[in-house]
């Protein structure tokens, strides 16, 4: 590198420039790197926590359900479940978190007030209990969801932020300080040559008196 660059003032002025602007990007990308990797550790933290949760729930639900099927039969338990009394939807925004956008998921449901779909007649207490329970479920699932697409995203940012640290610090930095100290030697050459010249110049004029 150093035998491909020009040796001159302003070329050292422009490498120097270069060197604080690289340190400073540096620094920053180095912090964003440290918050990013807090950020995911959090993340990471309550995906565990509610993972755990929601197969709790899910296998308690699950529990439920089989007791009715068994009590009232498959076919009564299909036919109570048949037309939901409510529909949901979901609306997906998205958070910008240094640079990287987050999903934030909403859980919106719609239609009647009542949370059962069926009447009481017919139906067994196991299966409102695991009708409810699966109610509950669905914005943990969705908050799972989005915990898990967010961990995803930010690894992802943290390995591409970590490769621009690694480049600036193992290849950018050390050659253009490397660059600067080859410039900054060769002009004080030319000083040091011009200074000897002059000085014999002076010497010559001096004995020629």
């Amino acid at each position: 590198m150093c035998a491909q660059i020009k040796p001159t003032r302003m070329e050292l002025t422009r490498l120097k420039h270069q060197y604080q602007i690289a340190k400073r990007g540096h620094k920053l990308l180095k912090d964003k790197r440290d918050e990013m990797v807090r950020q995911f550790m959090t993340y990471i933290k309550k995906n565990k926590s509610l993972r755990e949760e929601i197969e709790e729930k899910l296998t308690e639900a699950l529990k439920h359900f089989s007791i009715a099927e068994s009590k009232m039969g498959e076919d009564l338990v299909t036919e109570a479940l048949l037309c939901p009394e409510k529909t949901s939807d979901v609306v997906i925004n998205w958070v910008n978190m240094m640079n990287v956008n987050i999903p934030s998921f909403e859980f919106k449901a719609s239609g009647q007030a009542q949370e059962l779909p069926y009447g009481f007649a017919f139906t067994s207490g196991e299966l409102d209990r695991s009708v409810l329970d699966v109610i509950e479920l669905l914005p943990l699932m969705l908050e799972l969801a989005e915990a898990e697409k967010t961990c995803n995203l930010l690894a992802d940012e943290i390995e591409k932020t970590r490769r621009r640290v690694n480049a600036l610090e193992h290849v950018v930095i050390p050659e253009t300080k490397k660059n600067i100290k080859y410039i900054t030697m060769h002009l004080e050459e030319n000083e040091r040559a011009a200074t000897t010249r002059l000085m014999k110049v002076k010497d010559m004029m001096l004995s020629e008196n």
